[in-house]
C-alpha cells in the first residue's frame, strides 16, 4: 500500500482575501447600524405637566389659532397655514423647549417659507421639488440654528400651493409673530412658566 506522504502534515487555512475582509466589515457595519434601532431603556418616568399648565396650554392653542383663523376667515387677511397647528403644540404645550422659542418659531417658519417659494420658483411643482423644498428648509434651519419642526410643513405647503413670494410675509411671518405674541401673554399666566426663555 503506497505511503500517504501528506499524513501527519497539518493543513493551514488560507488567509482571507481582501474581498472576504470587506464582506466581514460590511456585515459588522450593518449589524451596528441595525443595533441603533433597538433604542435604549427609558431611564426617567413620563411626567405630565400640572393641571393648571395643561389648562393654560389649551387656552393658548385656542387663542393663538383663533387669532390667525379670525383674521383669515372673517377679515380675509391671509394669516393661516396648516403648519401653525403644530407650532401651537410647541409654543403653548412645551414653551420651555428650545424649538418653541420665538427665534425658532418666527425664523424657522420664515426661512422654510423662503425655501419653499424659492424651490417652486426654480423647479415648479413635482414630486421631487416638494421633497427638495422640505430638504432645503431643514438644511437652512440647521445652518441658522433656527430649527422649528413645523417649518418643514410650511415649506411643503409653499411648494404644493405654488406660493408666490408674498407667502413669506403673509401668512407665514405675520402669523408666526401672532402665535409668539399670544404665547408671551398666555404662557406667563402660569407661575410655573416663563416664556420666552430667550429671544436671540
Amino acid at each position: 500500500m503506497p505511503e500517504d506522504k501528506g499524513a501527519g502534515v497539518e493543513r493551514t487555512a488560507a488567509a482571507p482575501g481582501p474581498a472576504s475582509i470587506e464582506s466581514d466589515l460590511a456585515r459588522v457595519r450593518l449589524l451596528a447600524y441595525l443595533k441603533k434601532m433597538k433604542g435604549n431603556p427609558r431611564t426617567t418616568p413620563l411626567i405630565a405637566p400640572p393641571l393648571f399648565d395643561i389648562f393654560i396650554s389649551g387656552v393658548g392653542a385656542l387663542l393663538g389659532i383663533a387669532a390667525v383663523a379670525f383674521l383669515s376667515l372673517v377679515h380675509g387677511l391671509p394669516m393661516l397655514v396648516a403648519s401653525f397647528g403644530a407650532s401651537a403644540v410647541l409654543v403653548y404645550g412645551v414653551p420651555d423647549g428650545p424649538l418653541s422659542q420665538p427665534r425658532n418659531v418666527f425664523f424657522g417658519h420664515t426661512i422654510s417659507a423662503t425655501a419653499g417659494v424659492l424651490t417652486y420658483s426654480l423647479f415648479g411643482l413635482s414630486w421631487w421639488s416638494a421633497a427638495l423644498g422640505v430638504s432645503l428648509a431643514l438644511v437652512m434651519m440647521l445652518i441658522t440654528k433656527t430649527t422649528h419642526p413645523p417649518g418643514g410643513a410650511t415649506a411643503l405647503v409653499a411648494v404644493l400651493n405654488q406660493a408666490h413670494p408674498i407667502f413669506i410675509l403673509t401668512p407665514v411671518a405675520a402669523g408666526a409673530a401672532i402665535l409668539v405674541l399670544v404665547g408671551i401673554v398666555v404662557n406667563n399666566v402660569s407661575p410655573n412658566r416663563s416664556y420666552p426663555r430667550y429671544w436671540i
